[in-house]
């Protein structure tokens, strides 16, 4: 009989690591970035935001001994030594990468930009400036989904035919103020993780069905729901459906990502979205086809969570690149061009 009780998950060491200062520190920095390098034994150096008050605070919390005035000041006493942590809104990105200095590596706080325009423009500076940078689609480095990994790896689900991530939760978008002044909400800032890692699974996809749309009780942001569909061709079914305004208490609320193939399956509750931000434990689940008894569904215990753990996995990329400068970061503005295409189209719903 299978049994996969060797699929675990542990925090990644690496043989050398870079001083990391940040760029931003609103609340995923105080949440999640931060909370990530200090359980990798990563060390950051140096902070800088625009508003001192958020900067202070992350430094004492944090133990950061450098807070900066100003960009110019952080590159001129950091030059390319460090890994440059940028954790803007979309809007601020190109900006930030224009005064940041050439052959820099940078980890770049998703998303690519605010749209489609903006993502070539980041891509084209990255290269006219030659820096060494990714963007943190971390949802691909989630302790459960590294165990998906391996699974699918080693073949035990066979043919991969079919993906479902499901969320209906009540999400507190006031956390996040700046997302009441920007045009596009849902997919840009939170199903663009789900596009992503359907991408990363499965590879582009030939085109983009989507609607995206507001909430009554929500209609000061752009909107809060959407609905995806990913065009794998005839075999492969791909689905993103998305709530954020299920207000109605947490026995109803749900978020899981599924994953089928023609030998087993994988169902994964991402427990950081429910009841947020206290959440619920994330659950592993997966059943294996067997000839020699009747399948059934197992549990894997899932160390650690999407927040804060798989945000080291987007800094290790970016260090192991800096380690060997032959190595290609797994998330690399190359490869977050196309994710990014995915989300124009998902919002013009028209073919790639």
């Amino acid at each position: 009989m299978h049994t996969l009780n060797n699929i675990v998950y542990n925090i990644p060491e690496l043989p050398v690591t870079w001083p990391i200062v940040i760029i931003g520190a609103g609340g995923i920095v105080q949440t999640a970035h931060l909370p990530a390098y200090r359980l990798a034994n990563f060390s950051v150096t140096g902070v800088f935001d625009p508003d001192h008050k958020k900067a202070v605070k992350v430094a004492h919390d944090f133990q950061i001994p450098v807070m900066y005035n100003n960009i110019n000041e952080l590159v001129s006493k950091n030059g390319a030594e460090v890994i440059y942590d940028v954790a803007v809104p979309g809007s601020a990105m190109i900006s930030v990468i224009e005064q940041l200095p050439d052959n820099a590596f940078v980890l770049l706080q998703k998303p690519m930009g605010e749209n489609l325009e903006q993502a070539k423009r980041i891509l084209e500076l990255c290269r006219q400036k030659k820096i060494t940078a990714g963007i943190n689609f971390q949802l691909r480095y989630a302790p459960y989904m590294l165990m998906a990994k391996k699974i699918i790896a080693g073949g035990w689900l066979g043919d991969i035919c079919d993906v479902e991530i499901y969320v209906n939760v009540y999400t507190p978008w006031h956390l996040w103020d700046f997302l009441f002044k920007a045009s596009r909400v849902e997919i840009l800032y939170h199903s663009i993780h789900y596009i992503d890692l359907v991408r990363n699974l499965l590879g582009n996809p030939s085109g983009i069905y989507a609607k995206t749309t507001g909430h009554p009780k929500m209609n000061a942001l752009h909107s809060v729901r959407s609905n995806i569909i990913m065009d794998y061709g005839d075999m492969v079914r791909a689905n993103i459906l998305t709530n954020h305004a299920h207000e109605f208490g947490l026995q109803n609320q749900d978020a899981y990502i599924k994953i089928e193939g023609t030998k087993g399956a994988i169902k994964i509750r991402m427990g950081l979205l429910m009841n947020y931000p206290e959440g619920v434990p994330d659950q592993f689940e997966y059943i294996l086809s067997d000839e020699s008894a009747s399948p059934k569904w197992e549990v894997l215990p899932v160390n650690g969570s999407w927040f804060p753990h798989a945000f080291i996995g987007s800094m290790a990329e970016i260090m192991k690149a800096k380690a060997d400068l032959t190595y290609i970061p797994d998330n690399s503005v190359e490869d977050g061009i196309y994710t990014m295409e995915c989300v124009e189209a998902a919002y013009t719903t028209g073919k790639l």
